[in-house]
């Protein structure tokens, strides 16, 4: 199950081709289990939202022009270029602010609470 569609990412971004909407299809179930692993959502709006946001950050990553670029420089004696990207990978993930639209705000974890003391077995 994923929290949006692939129209609802074209919505928001641009139109897609059909392999590329094949790659976001597969990337908005991707990003769901993601979500999930904070827990259930408190609102499904903001899980579309946040979903389409982090499929698009991943496929501008592999994107041939200058998508994700955090860093440039440029020199002209001797020519030289130099590019960092912010998410060279293309990896899903979600921002701070996102967890917090999500009703997540702090770290993926869980509490187990301890139930007693273990007792060794009498044999």
């Amino acid at each position: 199950m994923s929290y949006a569609t692939v129209e609802d990412l074209e919505a928001r971004w641009r139109e897609l081709s059909e392999s590329e909407q094949a790659v976001a299809q597969v990337l908005l179930e991707d990003v769901a289990v993601l979500i999930d692993s904070y827990g259930e959502p408190s609102n499904p709006d903001a899980a579309m939202v946040v979903s389409c946001s982090a499929v698009r950050r991943a496929m501008q990553a592999s994107a041939t022009d200058l998508y994700g670029v955090s860093q440039a420089s440029m020199t002209a004696g001797s020519y030289q270029q130099q590019w960092m990207y912010a998410n060279p990978s293309g990896d899903l993930y979600l921002t701070k602010a996102e967890r917090r639209m999500l009703g997540r705000g702090g770290s993926l974890g869980f509490a187990r609470p301890s139930y007693g003391r273990l007792e060794p077995d009498d044999d």
